[in-house]
């Protein structure tokens, strides 16, 4: 394999995302199902703590194949046929997650290790002796996927808490390696300006899987509500549910995403940017709304009566989780380090009702979050609305 599987220059402003890769995140559409299903069907401390692992091995090896096509070209044969057989694998993983932790656990561990290594081996055979840098740091990349990828497979191999054990310390390692530049004896640590990422492109794939995490939530929500027995309350339920997907769409999409784009397209050290808000940032987002999705589930099934435990925790918790996730990133490509002040009023408010909730019915504690969802979105809207005289009048 040679250079020319990578991306030419990029047209009208960023390299545009290709069908295939969209057609590539099907797969993870589906595990994000997976995951909202199985943290519903196993909703205890252990539970969680299987859906957050897995859900954090269903990111990385998404997020690393974005971070891979934006240099090699999905157009090209080669690279369009490694995605599909990704593609593959990736449908292996999703339907092993709801058994990783039982039956399935080699499964899910093959699959996750063929999609990371084998990956990363592709894109060192694509890329040739032009590009020495890129060529190091994906050697780099090599021997600490290697390193997570014998953990994980040793661990499908074991059972029960040692399983648990060699997966949390996979996982340590590769989330680990690009804070730490993926330091590799002998060859020292890349640099953020070594990863000529192409901001644009990543910033746009990201925002596909924000809204990838929405569309299962309504999903999810949807399916609930079909099946349940069609009561006012339950309507009522129902259009809460949706209000606050529309909520968290407009929390991300109406300004935050765009200005993201803009930031990271003409930043001086995009990989570093890359790195914090697009990797490592976006993970409590999708993992808010799925906690969100979870708790729709939870309201719909049982709409009246005192809210229990479960409830309340996934009815305030998908919020708190995706409003912190949205803060930080605005935050990271805002350059600042205090979070937006109408972000830190919700996510007070929304624990706030954590005192009152036992007394309150589900369909009641979910709309007044979802109000603070929509509060916290109108807040931002009208702050941007503000400031927009200010940028006409500069340029």
């Amino acid at each position: 394999m040679h250079s020319n599987l990578l991306r030419g220059a990029a047209a009208h402003g960023h390299h545009k995302v290709t069908f295939v890769e969209l057609f590539f995140d099907l797969v993870f559409a589906f595990a994000i199902t997976q995951l909202s299903h199985s943290l519903i069907n196993h909703f205890s401390l252990a539970g969680a703590a299987h859906t957050l692992m897995l859900l954090l091995a269903v990111w990385w090896v998404w997020v690393f194949t974005s971070w891979v096509t934006n240099w090699l070209d999905p157009e090209k044969l080669p690279v369009r046929i490694a995605l599909l057989a990704l593609m593959q694998a990736g449908l292996l993983l999703s339907a092993s997650i709801p058994d990783a932790f039982e039956g399935r656990g080699l499964m899910f561990a093959l699959a996750y290790v063929f999609m990371q290594v084998g990956r990363n081996a592709f894109a060192l055979g694509s890329l040739g002796d032009q590009h020495p840098a890129l060529h190091r740091n994906f050697l780099r990349i090599q021997v600490w996927l290697t390193t997570g990828g014998t953990l994980w497979i040793a661990g499908g191999l074991l059972d029960g808490q040692a399983r648990l054990v060699c997966w949390l310390l996979a996982l340590l390692v590769e989330y680990a390696s690009p804070a730490m530049g993926f330091w590799t004896p002998g060859m020292g640590r890349s640099s953020t300006r070594d990863w000529n990422v192409e901001g644009g492109h990543m910033a746009e794939r990201c925002a596909a899987f924000i809204l990838i995490a929405l569309g299962e939530s309504i999903v999810v929500t949807g399916a609930t509500f079909s099946a349940s027995t069609w009561t006012p309350v339950g309507v009522t339920a129902f259009v809460i549910s949706f209000v606050g997907s529309l909520a968290m769409w407009w929390l991300y999409f109406d300004v935050s995403a765009e200005r993201g784009s803009e930031r990271i397209a003409h930043d001086q050290d995009p990989g570093r940017l890359a790195r914090l808000a697009y990797t490592y940032i976006h993970l409590p987002i999708v993992a808010g709304i799925i906690v969100a999705a979870v708790a729709d589930e939870f309201v719909l099934t049982h709409p009246l009566g005192h809210s229990e435990p479960k409830v309340i925790l996934t009815v305030l918790g998908g919020p708190v989780l995706y409003l912190l996730g949205c803060a930080l990133f605005k935050a990271a490509i805002a350059g600042r380090r205090r979070p937006p002040i109408s972000t830190l009023l919700g996510v007070t408010t929304l624990l706030l009702l954590a005192w009152p909730a036992p007394s309150l019915s589900p369909v009641l504690l979910s709309g007044l979050a979802t109000l603070v969802l929509v509060a916290v979105a109108a807040w931002d809207r009208h702050s941007m609305a503000r400031c927009l005289p200010q940028t006409v009048t500069a340029d």
